[in-house]
C-alpha cells in the first residue's frame, strides 16, 4: 500500500523561503502544493518553477483540505499572525527562526499549537550544523561556554536586532548542553546601521553553575560561527562555519605522571623542550570526525518536519525549546535597554549612546 503524499506548501518565498520551496520539491513523499508570496513576481517564478500553485495570500490555504501542513519563512514580526493563523487551524507549522518577534508573541504561538493539537516547529538549523552534532556526542556538564557568531551587514532581517537575529542560534544551541534555568544575566549592545543593536554581548549565569559568554556581530567584515566548551573532561572547540571540531584533554602522564609545574623546576630540564610538549605529551588533541557528505542542514531540518507530521513523533527543536530561547533572549535585550554607558542613570542608556546622531534614534 503506497503511502499517501505529505501536501505542503512554503509561505514566503524570498531569499530564504524559496530554498525551503525547492527542497520540499524534491522530498519523498512529499508534495509541494502551493506557495504564498504577496509579490506576484516572486511568487509566480517559484511556483512556475516548481509546478505548484501561488496564492498571493496565505490565508487562501487555511484548510486542511488544501494542506497537510506548511513551513513559514516570512519576516519575524509577522510570526505571530502567520503562523498562528495555521495553528489556529491545527496545520503543522514550520516556523523560521525566531520563533516569533517578542516573549510574548512567541508564549501565544506555543500555546496555540497545544491547544489545537498542532505540531509546531522551529528553525534553529545549527542544531542541524555536522560540527555541532559532533561536538554534542563529546560536550558533557560544560561549565563554561563560549559563543561568537559575526556576519556581514546583509540588509536582510532588518525588522530585528541581531539579538533575535544571530544570538539566539547560540542561546538554543547552549540550552541544548546546559539544561538548567538560568539565574542571571548581563549584557549590552549597540546599534550601527539603523533602530536596533546590531552587535551584543551577554554573559548568561545558569543555576548549575555553568556561565556562557556570547558574542554576535552583524557589523563584522569577516564570519565567524564558534563554540568552545570547557568541562571536567577537557576543551572542545567546534567552528560550525568550517565544520571542524578539536578535542583537548589532559593526558595519562599528565594525569598520573609528575606534574609538569615540578618538572620544570628541576634542575637541568629544557624548558623549551617542555613547551614544544605541552600539546601531545601533556594535553592530548583529537579531531573527532564530522558527517560531512550527508544532506546540507535545511534539508535534514524539513525532512525531519515532514517525518514528524507523519509519525508524530516531536521534532528536534520544539516550540517549547525556542521559547525558552527567546526567554533568554528577552532577558539579553532587557539587560541592552539598561544598560549605562556613563554609569549613572542620567547619562545614555541602551543600544545607542549617542543620541545626537539622527541615524541611531531609535524609532
Amino acid at each position: 500500500m503506497t503511502m499517501k503524499r505529505l501536501r505542503m506548501a512554503v509561505i514566503g518565498v524570498g531569499a530564504l523561503g524559496r530554498h525551503h520551496a525547492r527542497i520540499l520539491s524534491e522530498l519523498d513523499g512529499v508534495e509541494l502544493v502551493a506557495v504564498a508570496d504577496s509579490q506576484a513576481d516572486r511568487g509566480q517564478e517559484i511556483a512556475a518553477k516548481h509546478q505548484c500553485r501561488w496564492v498571493p495570500d496565505y490565508r487562501q490555504l487555511l484548510d486542511k483540505n488544501s494542506v497537510d501542513a506548511v513551513s513559514v519563512v516570512v519576516p519575524t514580526l509577522a510570526h505571530r499572525a502567520v503562523a498562528g493563523a495555521f495553528l489556529e487551524n491545527g496545520i503543522p507549522t514550520l516556523v523560521e527562526k525566531p520563533l516569533a518577534g517578542n516573549v510574548t508573541q512567541a508564549k501565544e504561538l506555543v500555546d496555540l499549537a497545544s491547544r489545537n493539537d498542532a505540531l509546531l516547529q522551529v528553525g534553529h538549523i545549527e542544531r542541524f550544523n555536522p560540527a555541532f552534532q559532533a561536538a554534542q556526542k563529546i560536550i558533557h556538564s560544560p561549565k563554561y561556554l563560549r559563543c561568537e557568531r559575526t556576519s556581514t551587514y546583509t540588509f536582510r532581517s532588518t525588522d530585528i536586532g541581531v539579538v533575535l537575529d544571530l544570538m539566539i542560534h547560540d542561546i538554543d544551541l547552549i540550552l541544548s548542553l546546559v539544561k538548567s534555568p538560568l539565574r542571571k544575566c548581563e549584557a549590552f549592545g549597540i546599534g550601527v546601521m539603523g533602530n536596533h543593536e546590531d552587535a551584543a554581548q551577554a554573559r548568561l549565569y545558569f543555576e548549575n553553575g555553568c556561565i556562557a559568554d556570547v558574542t554576535a556581530s552583524r557589523v563584522s567584515p569577516v564570519a565567524s560561527r564558534s563554540m568552545t566548551a570547557w568541562s571536567a573532561s577537557g576543551v572542545v572547540t567546534v567552528d560550525m562555519h568550517l565544520r571542524e571540531v578539536k578535542r583537548f584533554a589532559p593526558s595519562p602522564v599528565l594525569l598520573h605522571g609528575t606534574p609538569p609545574l615540578k618538572l620544570a623546576a628541576a634542575p637541568g630540564t629544557d624548558l623549551e623542550a617542555l613547551k614544544r610538549n605541552v600539546f601531545g605529551h601533556f594535553i592530548t588533541t583529537e579531531n573527532p570526525s564530522v558527517e560531512l557528505t550527508g544532506p546540507d542542514a535545511l534539508t535534514q531540518e524539513l525532512t525531519e518536519f515532514a517525518q514528524c507530521v507523519k509519525t508524530g513523533k516531536n521534532p528536534c527543536v520544539t516550540g517549547k525549546d525556542a521559547y525558552a530561547a527567546m526567554v533568554i533572549a528577552d532577558q539579553v535585550l532587557r539587560q541592552i535597554a539598561a544598560h549605562q554607558w556613563d554609569g549613572r542613570p542620567q547619562g545614555d542608556t541602551g543600544p545607542y549612546p549617542n543620541t545626537d546622531l539622527p541615524l541611531r534614534k531609535a524609532s
